[in-house]
């Protein structure tokens, strides 16, 4: 499966399907926060990754530097349940795990859902890694990925049902950016994909080869 191939795909198809007016408060809410990045300061490669300790979908609590004690992590950002680009990605790793497992590595998938939006998305998308619930984005803003949605898109969003505060139980209307790090056991980031259009992800499968030069470093 390739990922992006299949995320384009659904966005033609989506935006063949709204008023034009719709997709360009999209389209320039995405450009918007394409300029507000351009001034963050994201983690990056080499820089130690912050611990967390998080729920998942079992209410038990997972941290970052235990999981790291195992092996490598591979930390997913994304949105919630109800952003179809999300559950594309999500389904791709899943489908990827054996190979991710086999070099000791695990997934960690981060969004500020409440737990049982969280196990909802796991249960529709059959994961059978760990999803995490950051509520108010402080991971995320850790991680140097949160963002505020904008008031245009806020009223889109809850005209098309994806009211943020009826996921996230909160008032606010915070997201993480899509992003994809890769950490190794001594706790420095391998990798760190960031990209503010929702519509593009890291291509979980290039995650394999900077997995297994980790695995054989070890």
């Amino acid at each position: 499966m390739n990922l992006q191939l299949e995320l384009s795909k659904f966005q033609r198809e989506f935006f063949s399907k709204i008023p034009p007016a719709k997709a360009a408060i999209m389209q320039g809410a995405t450009q918007a926060l394409a300029k507000e990045f351009l001034s963050r300061r994201a983690l990056r490669i080499d820089d130690e990754a912050p611990d967390f300790v998080l729920p998942n979908t079992d209410s038990q609590q997972i941290s970052l530097y235990q999981k790291l004690n195992q092996g490598a992590v591979l930390l997913c950002f994304y949105f919630g349940s109800w952003s179809p680009y999300c559950n594309l990605e999500l389904r791709a790793y899943q489908g990827l795990l054996p190979k991710i497992q086999a070099l000791g590595a695990s997934v960690l998938a981060i969004s500020p859902q409440r737990l049982d939006a969280s196990r909802k998305t796991a249960i529709k998308n059959a994961l059978s890694f760990d999803i995490l619930s950051d509520a108010g984005c402080q991971i995320a803003r850790d991680y140097g990925v949160v963002f505020e949605i904008p008031a245009p898109l806020k009223l889109l969003y809850t005209e098309l049902g994806h009211a943020l505060p009826d996921y996230n139980g909160t008032e606010d209307w915070l997201l993480p950016v899509p992003a994809t790090f890769i950490i190794d056991r001594r706790r420095h980031i391998a990798l760190a994909h960031i990209d503010v259009d929702y519509s593009k992800r890291y291509e979980p499968a290039d995650a394999i080869a900077i997995l297994l030069s980790l695995f054989l470093a070890a």
